[in-house]
């Protein structure tokens, strides 16, 4: 039986490795491994997802010309199944992410939600 937030945070993460969710991710990232042009594909993608969010991120301009490097390699992704079943994947496991800090921070959203009360 847990006893500590730590202990919870465990077991919450074992129970993620066997959710659904998580092991269709994993599966859906294998498909992709082992088909080299979907890797390289999805390595590329996720390079250039980097690249913009890291200078959003500190401040610095996207140029026309990268918004639009981006747009096309998005649409040359959204051509590739496996990239896509996997993008659909990542989805998932990140609104089941997203409702489980909703769950954990529920505590904090009422004690300061009713100091405005």
């Amino acid at each position: 039986m847990p006893t500590s937030f730590y202990d919870y945070a465990y077991e919450l993460e074992k129970a993620l490795r066997k959710s659904e969710e998580y092991t269709s991710l994993k599966a859906m990232y294998e498909a992709v491994l082992k088909d080299p042009p979907s890797k390289k594909m999805f390595d590329e993608f996720r390079m250039i997802q980097m690249t913009l969010q890291e200078k959003q991120m500190t401040g610095q301009d996207i140029t026309e010309q990268e918004v639009q490097k981006a747009q096309s390699f998005a649409a040359q992704v959204q051509q590739n199944p496996k990239i896509v079943k996997l993008m659909e994947a990542e989805q998932r496991m990140s609104m089941s992410i997203n409702e489980l800090n909703k769950i954990i921070m529920k505590p904090l959203d009422e004690l300061y939600g009713s100091m405005n009360k």
